[in-house]
């Protein structure tokens, strides 16, 4: 029997739902422009600027799997709510914060908030489209505003800024907010785990223990090197991470289910998502280096130009969905593969001199493959499991892509770092050797405080070895989406989806909140 298809409701349903996805995607990026006039008002010293930038993705990171439990025991849309009241209280707190630590505490607030709303957006979506075509198109709709917000974020803070002050950037997040809070209870359905059984508090605390060291452990090496303290702390979070899972085997009510694993549909997605995000943020990083460090462009205007590879991601989503129609959606996904294989085959051209438009074209294919891959993970990841687990297997989902994010930061970063020295000049003089081996931003800012020739010598030597370091990670990135794009072909080919029988009825009475120990 044919499943029932989504009518005009769920699809203005699912037009409510992008506005959390849209805030919570640009929060990723808003803050880029801010953090000079935040600090300069607020006193923030380093420090305090790293875990202004950090604390809301930590938070996020380790909070996801248990939100994503909590969303299928007590209702989707409850949960939904509930993360956009506390969403929108702290972006008001976090706007009129009068010191780091009111701001950094606002950040963490927000950061549970966007736990919440990321997996409840998808598990509803799961839930609202039971066609399989119907539910592909609202997928990639939700993976182009997720995109889309990523892109708008530096723009529309750069926006804000050349008008009103710093807290703007925040305050940007409470209307849309108050707008989701009155048309949800109208348009969204409920849904939640018929018989969900008690929540899982041992789980979730060892969840988060698993989590968080290893996402801030694999960063603070990308930042500061391979370390004692960041090397115990991934360590500590992968025993964390061994005892969750043997949590889970045990529990009676388990906060994931352990056999979603087994559907090749489910656990190869996941890796390829893994290494897409991977793929993706790590150029993202070297992209804004050199439009602004190497090109000179203002942040304004490098976000602006960045904006250009959209044309090539506009289409990508329903591309991607459209082709997964008409052939196995396995070759689909190798083929991304292959075009975001060959943005960074582009890359490997980009030289010092060279025109925007070749940083830019490789970004685009990049980006547009990327996220017809990431499209079509995501619908074979809620499309292969059981409509009761969609918020659990969401957020699983979820925190393999901060995963990703953060090892491409790590992995690229490393690669490129070294690189970089390796192209340096040995017999680099000694008055400007340390901020040029630091890299291009380190050198950049020596430079300004240096006399005209000598800053010429420190421009020049660092922008060429940072635009090798950039050709190095092309090459890596190429032959690493290559090759993932025949894993990804071999593993996904001939998986289908799990379609239950029957949807779940909507939830009408209260869940049990019971905390089993």
């Amino acid at each position: 029997m044919s499943a029932e298809r989504a009518g005009r409701k769920e699809w203005i349903a699912l037009g409510v739902l992008a506005l959390p996805l849209l805030l919570v995607s640009m929060d990723v990026s808003v803050l880029y422009f801010a953090v000079p006039f935040i600090s300069a008002d607020l006193g923030v010293s380093a420090t305090e600027q790293l875990w202004i930038f950090d604390i809301y993705g930590f938070v996020l990171a380790g909070l996801l799997i248990t939100m994503g439990s909590l969303g299928d025991r007590i209702g989707r849309r409850r949960l939904l709510i509930f993360g956009a009241v506390g969403f929108g209280l702290a972006s008001v707190a976090a706007a009129y914060a009068q010191n780091p630590e009111q701001l950094i505490a606002a950040r963490a607030i927000l950061g549970i908030g966007g736990a919440t709303l990321m997996p409840s957006t998808l598990a509803l979506i799961r839930n609202m489209f039971h066609d399989a075509k119907q539910r592909s198109k609202a997928i990639a709709f939700w993976s182009a505003v997720m995109m889309g917000g990523i892109t708008l974020g530096p723009v529309l803070g750069g926006f804000l800024l050349e008008h009103f002050w710093w807290g703007s950037v925040f305050l940007i997040n409470t209307p849309a907010m108050i707008l989701l809070l009155v048309l949800a209870p109208i348009l969204l359905p409920e849904f939640k785990t018929p018989a969900g059984g008690r929540f899982d508090l041992p789980g979730s605390l060892l969840s988060l223990a698993a989590v968080l060291p290893v996402i801030w452990g694999i960063k603070e090496v990308a930042a500061n090197g391979g370390s004692v303290l960041p090397v115990v702390a991934i360590a500590a979070g992968l025993v964390f991470g061994v005892l969750f899972v043997q949590r889970q085997r045990t529990a009676a009510y388990p906060m994931v289910d352990l056999s979603m694993f087994r559907n090749r549909a489910f656990s190869g997605s996941l890796a390829a998502n893994t290494v897409g995000t991977l793929a993706l943020v790590g150029n993202a990083v070297f992209l804004t280096q050199y439009l602004q460090l190497v090109h000179g462009l203002s942040p304004l205007k490098a976000a602006l130009w960045s904006l250009a590879p959209s044309v090539l991601v506009g289409g990508a989503a329903p591309l991607a969905t459209a082709l997964a129609n008409k052939m196995d959606r396995a070759y689909v996904i190798g083929g991304a593969f292959v075009l975001a294989a060959s943005g960074y085959a582009v890359l490997t051209q980009v030289h010092v001199d060279s025109s925007l438009a070749v940083p830019l074209v490789g970004a685009g294919l990049l980006a547009a493959g990327l996220v017809m891959v990431m499209t079509l993970v995501t619908e074979a990841v809620v499309g292969s499991v059981a409509p009761e687990r969609a918020g659990s297997a969401s957020a699983v989902m979820e925190t393999c892509s901060e995963f990703g994010g953060a090892l491409g930061i790590a992995i690229l970063g490393s690669i490129a770092t070294a690189a970089y020295r390796s192209d340096l000049p040995s017999n680099l003089p000694a008055e400007i050797a340390g901020p040029v081996r630091e890299g291009l931003p380190a050198a950049t800012a020596a430079a300004a405080h240096l006399p005209g020739q000598l800053a010429d010598t420190v421009l020049t030597t660092a922008r060429h070895a940072f635009t090798h370091s950039m050709n190095v990670v092309a090459v890596v990135g190429t032959v690493l989406l290559l090759a993932t794009a025949v894993a990804a072909t071999l593993t996904l080919r001939g998986t289908t989806h799990a379609t239950p029988t029957e949807a779940p009825e909507p939830a009408t009475e209260e869940a049990d909140l019971a905390i089993t120990l």
